[in-house]
């Protein structure tokens, strides 16, 4: 057990894919998610890149109804980790950490209530594509924003450790 509360393992309704870099002689192209691979529940509504500096984490937080579709680019170096906070899923108190290396891509789906963040492990700045499958603060930014933010709970069971 970690952290007195969670089991390391594999996370049920977390899908992590090894996507293809198709290369040629202007440079690569990659498919980051498509609508007959991905269930429509969970396929992308809007999307944007971030720029993670080296040693920065992002999280962990979770979202109530949204589901993150996160793409490693593999510009830098990200150490995911994920902690399934569903009661009702069969992998309950489950901790999961990924590791992306440089080069490495890979999408990695995250159902909504499992909570999630990652760090940037590596030297250099890295880049991370998300196409979550609702609308940050709703149409017209109007909504409240589906997000639970544990780092900012100083006795969080969601603790980072490298």
């Amino acid at each position: 057990m970690t952290g007195g509360q969670f089991i390391d393992g594999e996370i049920h309704g977390v899908i992590v894919r090894e996507l293809i870099l198709r290369r040629d002689a202007r440079g690569w192209l990659v498919e980051l998610f498509r609508e007959d691979e991905l269930d429509q529940s969970l396929r992308p509504v809007m999307a944007y890149v971030s720029q993670t500096l080296p040693g920065i984490v992002r999280g962990p937080h979770e979202h109530r109804a949204q589901a993150d579709h996160f793409v490693f680019l593999g510009i830098g170096h990200f150490r995911l980790y994920l902690w399934d906070n569903r009661p009702d899923s069969p992998t309950f108190k489950k901790r999961q950490i990924l590791e992306f290396a440089p080069g490495q891509v890979y999408a990695v789906v995250i159902p909504p209530g499992v909570v999630h963040a990652y760090k940037n492990v590596g030297t250099d700045p890295g880049l991370i594509f998300n196409g979550p499958n609702r609308l940050y603060a709703g149409w017209g930014r109007r909504a409240p924003v589906d997000e639970i933010r544990h780092e900012d709970q100083p006795d969080s069971p969601f603790q980072i450790c490298d």
